[in-house]
């Protein structure tokens, strides 16, 4: 399972040169979060897990505030929440989660950095029975067995406990979210390399050269839409 931390990573990483549309995406999903419940972490968790997230990409608190605020406030703006799905070069599938104001112009640029990039779009369920939904906390400075101690004495379940580079990683049923980072917490633990709520692939698949250059290529695409929120895949980036 370790492949599907470094596709993480390269995920993160490669979002790195372009902050300030991160910075943006986060603000809407953030809104939206708070506009679904109360704009308060403590009894709204979908946003506490949007908040989780921001925290692992750096997300300027400013940006962060601004967002609850305009939710507070009770702005007007009204998104849905939608999820497609397809293939790209070699084999490789995709999900992609979208938060839009307008379905139509999402739906065909979507459709479009798939159809320009040797991929096309499925149909809903081609493509998600092949992935999970996992939650992924990954943290520093802890071994394995320490993990899985104190995931124990907190009675809390995790799929997986890997050694992965410089982190050792918990890889969890989407509703032990919380109970993983707060069993982390309980034993001093307050910062996170990842926590992610996500979908990885049952198996990954490694492509030609040529194949994941052109995968690459569609997934760049596909990200730098505006309405993109996750895109998750099958393969097996590498190092």
């Amino acid at each position: 399972m370790g492949r599907k931390w470094n596709n993480i990573k390269e995920k993160k990483a490669s979002k790195d040169a372009n902050t300030s549309r991160i910075y943006a995406k986060f603000g809407r999903e953030i809104y939206v979060a708070a506009r679904q419940g109360e704009p308060d972490p403590v009894s709204n968790q979908a946003l506490k897990v949007v908040l989780e997230r921001a925290k692992t990409y750096s997300v300027p608190k400013h940006i962060i505030d601004k967002a609850i605020e305009k939710a507070k406030g009770g702005g007007e703006e009204s998104y849905d929440e939608l999820r497609y799905e397809g293939f790209g070069p070699g084999g490789s599938m995709v999900i992609v989660d979208a938060l839009t104001n307008n379905v139509n112009r999402t739906a065909s640029d979507v459709r479009a950095a798939f159809g320009k990039n040797g991929g096309n779009m499925g149909v809903s369920g081609s493509v998600s029975y092949m992935f999970d939904a996992t939650a992924v906390i990954g943290v520093e400075g802890k071994s394995e067995d320490e993990v899985l101690e104190l995931l124990m004495e907190a009675d809390v379940d995790a799929r997986d406990i890997l050694a992965e580079d410089d982190n050792v990683v918990v890889y969890a049923e989407p509703d032990q979210f919380h109970s993983v980072q707060e069993a982390f917490r309980a034993n001093g633990v307050t910062e996170f390399s990842v926590a992610e709520l996500t979908m990885l692939a049952q198996n990954d698949i490694q492509l030609s050269a040529e194949d994941q250059a052109q995968f690459e290529k569609m997934i760049d695409a596909i990200e730098d839409l505006e309405d993109v929120r996750q895109v998750y895949h099958n393969v097996d980036l590498g190092e």
